[in-house]
């Protein structure tokens, strides 16, 4: 599950092979002891939670670099590393 990204405390990944639990183009976003995986197309959370503000910062992230994103989530399906990309 490669780090992706990482800014003011939180770590973005993506799981290799990941289609299967959510079949949903998808990031891992983690702060403390929140986890929660977020939707690529639209922002939205699919499982677990964040802290408000939090999710607000991986909702403009997501807007900023959807087109990479999208790229790097077509990689990890297929089993290969994905890129890293800027933080926020």
């Amino acid at each position: 599950m490669p780090v992706i990204s990482m800014f003011y405390g939180i770590l973005i990944r993506l799981f290799l092979i990941d289609n299967k639990h959510h079949n949903l183009p998808h990031i891992h976003a983690k702060y403390a002891e929140f986890e929660a995986s977020i939707d690529i197309p639209d922002g939205e959370i699919l499982s677990g939670e964040l802290p408000r503000k939090q999710l607000r910062l991986v909702q403009a992230w997501i807007e900023i670099h959807r087109d990479e994103l999208m790229a790097d989530w077509d990689l990890a399906v297929s089993g290969e590393t994905p890129y890293k990309i800027s933080p926020l």
